[in-house]
């Protein structure tokens, strides 16, 4: 079953003509990068999947995004934000909360924990996905702000799952961090795909072919190419996806 589906997606910023005529499907349980030069409207598509770019006011949006068959324009849009959870280019946890208020927040705020008990256990279990338990369990009331890049990352990740959502959104997770949080980073994504479907946004092919079962290639607004990640790296079948993969675009 396909978690995400577009149909015929148009995206604009006012009279800018950003995402165009893009139909993507992105199978469950699977993870989806989309891979392009920087400003060829990875992100913008990205974020019009949870519906979060409509909190833009000059976007305007056509076509459809079903997920797991539903129109999404048919949903509450903070349901949808629930099933589909994202993570940014920069780590955003909130700084003067503690690591563990960090994830218990959305957790209270969507009214999903009845006790203390069971918010204790779910921020827990979403410290261990995120492969961040060990290195905080002793320190889960001091602010988050103390915590290196790496770290505040895989929180942010983890505060994203404590909601369990069905989808992950990940926009460039990796961009601002160095070589062995990065690496930590794309070990967590391998371990997160057995429980829900991940859409990665990276600029970088080589991330690409590291982390995914799928890629899209989007160039200028235009999706050039999509299909199985081994298939589109060892064989393009357009001359521009060739191009982008070998270094010799942007």
């Amino acid at each position: 079953m396909n978690a995400i589906e577009t149909e015929d997606l148009h995206i604009y910023y006012g009279k800018n003509h950003v995402i165009k005529g893009v139909n993507l499907e992105i199978p469950e349980k699977s993870v989806f990068a989309i891979m392009g030069p920087s400003g060829c409207g990875k992100s913008t598509l990205l974020r019009s999947l949870n519906r979060l770019l409509e909190l833009n006011e000059d976007a305007k949006i056509k076509g459809d995004i079903r997920l797991f068959g539903k129109s999404v324009f048919d949903m509450d849009p903070i349901i949808v934000r629930r099933e589909v959870g994202m993570v940014f280019q920069h780590p955003n946890p909130f700084p003067h909360m503690s690591i563990f208020d960090n994830i218990a927040l959305g957790l209270k705020l969507n009214r999903l924990v009845k006790s203390k008990n069971e918010l204790k256990k779910i921020v827990k279990w979403a410290l261990e996905k995120s492969a961040l338990w060990d290195e905080v369990k002793d320190k889960l009331h001091e602010p988050a702000s103390a915590l290196s890049g790496g770290e505040m990352q895989r929180l942010c990740i983890a505060r994203a799952i404590a909601l369990k959502p069905k989808v992950l959104l990940m926009d460039e997770p990796t961009a601002n961090l160095d070589p062995v949080s990065a690496r930590k980073i794309e070990e967590l994504i391998f371990e997160l795909k057995k429980d829900l479907t991940i859409v990665i946004v990276t600029h970088s092919p080589a991330q690409a072919a590291r982390v995914s079962d799928y890629v899209a290639f989007l160039y200028l607004g235009k999706l050039i190419e999509v299909g199985k990640t081994e298939d589109i790296f060892e064989n393009p079948k357009e001359e521009l996806t060739e191009k982008y993969l070998t270094g010799r675009m942007g």
